[in-house]
């Protein structure tokens, strides 16, 4: 590791000070911890959560499957995966998921068979099965769906059943069926077309128990009728211990977008009736409408309009603070004040005014969106990628812009003003997010980059999480670190992601610039859809387990989603279940999910046969609300007054995040009246509620801060004290005192991420002794921990940052950097560096892996420096030569444009379209049967690993062993022991049986009549290819006739290689030597 302490330590000073008692509850370990008696201020004892797993979670609906894949991707390593799985039951499902995509998605179950108690095997293609459907094409036996031949690798296999997904296949097997076995894969036909990965991405399940979400029977759905319409409550499934009912339907709403509640447990719900084409369905304009179950029976009974208005075209949020009603309505964040509180906007009354205005997206999805309310007492909104050109009432501006153009009568050119700095000093680009003082002073955004992140929440911890609506298969479920860049459009906001997306990299990756340095781990990218609510539920009516549970909704893919986020290093790991989804029906359309004021979750359905591409089929603009909560739940709701600290607390304490606000609100200002009321809920016995307590106390002076400050350099527990950290910052402690009481022994990278963050706006003096000691903490692979060092670092002297780093953690030359030193220098990317990474890049002692490293960092420097480095780099033989040639040529198309690299290019002799050679390369087939024995015989001879060395140096035309060759073919350290040893021998004796994924040979074929065979490493204009020997070649587009599959492998065989039995024998026992 790149940092080298432990915790020990500190760990010991708090066994010292901490009391002995411990006790356990289902959430954690409850620590009772005393203060020491030199605290100036009554001593107490707090309730601290150790976040360790919860033993009893949350989960998901419909049966657990027998075997689940790993998603398949195009540009996946390998596409095929062997499988086996013991049968108990007589059903057998085997299903393939599009993991919302569709596109591309051909699937192939390949040689599945039974295998019965008596060893007998039973062909599963020869059997009928009781019922199939896929939702492309047909099923098909021994081909794919499409009719070829089923075609995984280059390899053809003749037994199997071809599908696209989404898919289902239902057998009824013997009942002496011990074993299903198979392999399944992603079919060559879907996953490259021509020399390109396509977005193809699917999952495997098997299942002995019929699977929810496929249906039946046709949906009973009229597009045209005007009589209200809904999906009935049995159609939808939830865990066991819960259960969905109708809470409201149409007429007493129609179309809902987004939905809140009050403190009295009231509906709010924005209606989208004039949503994109069907812009005058009601001319009158959009509603707000309130609806109530005074009866208490769980069930809506009462429905009036709070406001109608011919400016509310499709509204996309609605958020309720008190008497305050907040409605996402672009240009404007408009709040409706109802003075008199009589649920019913009076403009003679009640007052209406614009927040903050200058959003682009009037009636566009891509565009304002719900305000939630946060810990620390501020507003968060978010804004899709159409733009915005804000004016702050402190005097701020903000200018959010790129290459996307939406909405009705944008009030901002969002490409004139992309890359244009704002008032902060920063570059914000696409979606964003932001908070600020309910007022609409001090506007911050923290965190853009997106395409169209729906809606986000905030935890009573502080932790942003959102989801990102998308039309290619990249929808995602992040956690957004504040400040960071999700990569949708360029840091500069001038190109779409498209524009740089690498070769053989996928679209998830390349929409996301997950490979690149300034941008945020994306979290959960998981295929197609449509994200729309999101929610985080910490207490209410449902069982302890459900505490800590992230929901989001997707309309598209008809479910609501359930995470537990868990805390892995600096940021948090998000694995993702079906908590509510359709049981088969294609009308689920679920648009927002909230906590109510009671406690149970509700979730609101756009009702409509499809989504996507602005679709809205359903002519009677119907919806409904389900609520989920235990069976038998009836609603209680304690009336709280805002205007007495016990009702305030008792507002705090509430399940639903805005009315939590009201709480906050008035506690704060009763000051330190209030100390003593907040202090009691540290000993709350959730987790969230001690951390709603501990924002408010930084904030109720002296005696409240001092608290907090005693949290946050004693507690024994991470979470509390990052809680703590968050609050004193916004209460404005000086970021400087608080980072210097944790910058060297703080054990958390969670606590240190936070601190790195707080120093991006510290003058570069202040904070460089911090910043430079975070650093050294760094563990490779820890890219969010980076990237906050990264975004804390701005404005910093990155150069003395860099050799303050370099030489505090004795980082030696060039070729002896840690990984984790080279990931800093990546994201940093000081000029002191430049040369270092030239000889990085051109040493052959380094792996490729490392080299290629080197040239991407230079890639991303915006000085001549680099370019000139790069230039050398183009020099060096091979793929560090190409991948230099490479970068170069997209450069000089985007961001390098000034730097003229074009005509450097010419002069250094790397690339002249007008003088343009090439060099034919061929790779022969093998002509006939090979004569070698079977695998199994060669196998069995005994190699010699010293002459098998000698006998290698054949082999280094494609691959480099032991500072000998090119690397050109895969890297052979560590591939036995990785792949085993038959497959390495099948693959020298008949290299086309199973090409490496990742090395797809083609034929170039050119104008000309010549022919060239190798790995195309850039397929745009000009082509680059690389082929036997390292040869680099960089073809300009217009000379190119056509790029097809080679169709086998670009090795040449043994029998090629002049190789016998005994070579190949003597040759495995040397590579096996290669760890």
């Amino acid at each position: 590791m790149f940092r080298g302490r432990s915790w020990t330590s500190l760990r010991a000073n708090f066994q010292r000070r901490a009391l002995a008692a411990v006790s356990f509850w289902k959430a954690g370990v409850v620590l009772m911890y005393q203060f020491p008696p030199s605290m100036k201020f009554p001593s107490f004892s707090l309730l601290v959560v150790v976040l360790f797993a919860h033993p009893l979670l949350a989960q998901g609906v419909g049966p657990e499957p027998l075997y689940k894949s790993r998603i398949l991707k195009s540009g996946d390593a390998e596409r095929l995966l062997p499988i086996e799985v013991e049968l108990q039951r007589r059903d057998l499902y085997l299903v393939v998921s599009s993991e919302g995509n569709g596109s591309h998605d051909w699937s192939n179950w390949i040689e599945p068979e039974l295998v019965m108690k008596d060893g007998a095997i039973v062909d599963l293609t020869a059997q009928s099965w009781r019922a199939a459907f896929s939702t492309v094409g047909a099923i098909k036996h021994g081909k794919t769906y499409r009719g070829g031949p089923m075609t995984v690798a280059g390899k053809e296999y003749t037994r199997g059943l071809g599908t696209h997904a989404d898919s289902f296949i239902w057998f009824e097997v013997p009942a002496d069926a011990a074993t299903f076995r198979a392999k399944v894969a992603l079919d060559d036909g879907g996953a490259i077309r021509g020399a390109e990965l396509t977005p193809a991405s699917v999952r495997f399940l098997v299942f002995d128990r019929e699977p929810i979400g496929f249906a039946r029977t046709p949906d009973k759905f009229n597009p045209n009728s005007r009589d209200p319409q809904s999906l009935p409550a049995d159609q939808i499934a939830a865990p066991d211990d819960l259960e969905v009912t109708v809470w409201a339907t149409s007429p007493m709403l129609y179309n809902p977008t987004n939905m809140d509640t009050d403190a009295e447990g009231r509906i709010w719900v924005a209606e989208g009736v004039n949503y994109r084409k069907n812009r005058d369905r009601r001319p009158e304009g959009d509603r707000i409408v309130v609806l109530e179950d005074k009866d208490k029976d769980g069930k809506a009974d009462s429905s009036h309009v709070f406001v109608q208005d011919p400016e509310l075209v499709a509204p996309l949020g609605i958020s309720v603070f008190g008497n305050q009603v907040v409605v996402a309505q672009p240009p404007h964040l408009i709040v409706y004040t109802d003075v008199d509180g009589d649920l019913r906007f009076n403009p003679e009354v009640d007052k209406r005014k614009n927040v903050l205005s200058g959003f682009n997206g009037r009636n566009h999805d891509h565009s304002l969106h719900a305000v939630v309310g946060g810990p620390d007492g501020k507003w968060y909104f978010n804004q899709g990628n159409c733009g915005a050109h804000l004016k702050t009432r402190d005097g701020d501006e903000y200018f959010v812009g790129g290459p996307y153009r939406g909405g009705e009568d944008p009030v901002a050119d969002s490409q004139a003003i992309g890359g244009r700095k704002s008032s902060d000093g920063n570059v914000w680009v696409g979606g964003f997010a932001a908070r600020m003082n309910p007022d609409g002073t001090e506007v911050r955004i923290i965190g853009h980059g997106f395409r169209n992140s729906y809606e986000h929440t905030v935890t009573s911890l502080g932790d942003v999480f959102q989801n990102d609506n998308d039309d290619p298969p990249a929808c995602r479920t992040t956690w957004l670190m504040e400040g960071g860049f999700l990569g949708f459009f360029s840091p500069d906001g001038k190109r779409g992601w498209l524009a740089d997306q690498r070769p053989g990299q996928s679209i998830q990756d390349a929409q996301w610039r997950q490979w690149d340095p300034g941008t945020l781990p994306a979290g959960d990218v998981y295929g197609g859809g449509s994200p729309t609510g999101i929610c985080f539920y910490e207490n209410g009516a449902l069982p302890p387990e459900y505490s800590g549970l992230l929901l989001s909704c997707d309309a598209g893919r008809k479910v609501v989603f359930g995470y537990h986020p868990e805390l892995k290093d600096s940021a948090y790991a998000l694995n993702r279940f079906d908590f509510v989804k359709s049981k088969g029906s294609n009308l689920f359309r679920p648009s927002d999910v909230m906590v109510g004021a009671d406690g149970a979750l509700y979730v609101a359905d756009w009702f409509d046969s499809g989504v996507g591409g602005h679709a809205d089929h359903d002519q009677s603009w119907s919806g409904t609300i389900y609520r989920i909560a235990p069976k038998g739940f009836r609603p209680r709701i304690v009336k709280s007054d805002p205007k007495t600290v016990e009702g305030a607390i008792s507002l705090l304490c509430s399940p639903a995040q805005n009315v939590r606000l009201v709480g906050f609100e008035s506690l704060k200002a009763a000051g330190s009246r209030a100390v003593p009321a907040v202090r009691v809920l540290l000993n709350h016995g959730n987790r969230y509620v001690r951390a709603r307590a501990i924002w408010l106390l930084a904030l109720l002076g002296p005696e409240g801060i001092e608290l907090v400050r005693s949290m946050l350099e004693g507690s024994p527990d991470a979470q509390t004290r990052l809680v703590a950290f968050r609050a004193l910052r916004n209460a404005g402690e000086d970021v400087t005192i608080l980072v210097s009481k944790l910058y060297r022994e703080e054990p958390s990278a969670a606590v240190r991420r936070e601190a790195a963050l707080a120093l991006r706006d510290v003058p570069a003096g202040r904070k460089h002794l911090y910043l430079s000691h975070l650093l050294q903490q760094c563990e490779a692979g820890d890219r969010t921990y980076l990237e906050a060092c990264g975004l804390g670092a701005r404005g910093a002297d990155t150069n003395l940052l860099w050799q303050t780093v370099k030489q505090r953690t004795s980082v030696q030359g060039p070729t002896a950097w840690p990984e984790a030193f080279a990931q800093i220098t990546w994201r940093l990317r000081p000029l002191e560096a430049i040369s270092d990474l030239l000889v990085r890049a051109g040493e052959t002692v380094l792996p490729l892996k490392a080299r290629l490293f080197a040239i991407e960092t230079l890639a991303f420097y915006d000085h001549s420096r680099a370019l000139a480095a790069l230039l050398k780099a183009a020099t060096i033989q091979g793929p560090v030569g190409g991948e230099a040639t490479r970068w170069l040529i997209h450069l000089g198309n985007t961001r390098w444009r000034k730097l003229k690299v074009f005509d450097l290019l010419k002069e250094n002799g790397i690339y002249d379209p007008g003088k343009f050679e090439v060099t034919e390369a061929l790779v022969p087939a093998q002509e006939g049967e090979s004569k070698l024995p079977p695998v199994a015989a060669i196998l069995a001879l005994k190699g010699d690993a010293t002459k098998g060395k000698t006998t290698a140096l054949r082999c280094v035309m494609c691959h480099r062993l032991e500072g000998q060759g090119v690397d050109y073919g895969p890297s052979l350290m560590g591939w036995v022991s990785n792949q085993g040893e038959e497959r390495f021998v099948q693959a020298v004796v008949d290299p086309s049986s199973e090409i490496a994924l990742g090395y797809p040979g083609n034929r170039i074929r050119l104008k000309s009549g010549k022919e060239i065979h190798g790995l195309t490493l850039s397929s745009r204009n000009p082509l680059i290819v690389q082929s036997q020997g390292g040869i680099v070649q960089v073809i300009p587009s217009g000379k190119v006739e056509a790029v097809e599959p080679l169709g086998r492998s670009l090795m040449l065989s043994a029998g090629q290689l002049g190789l016998d039995a005994q070579d190949i024998a003597d040759v495995l026992a040397y590579v096996k030597t290669l760890k």
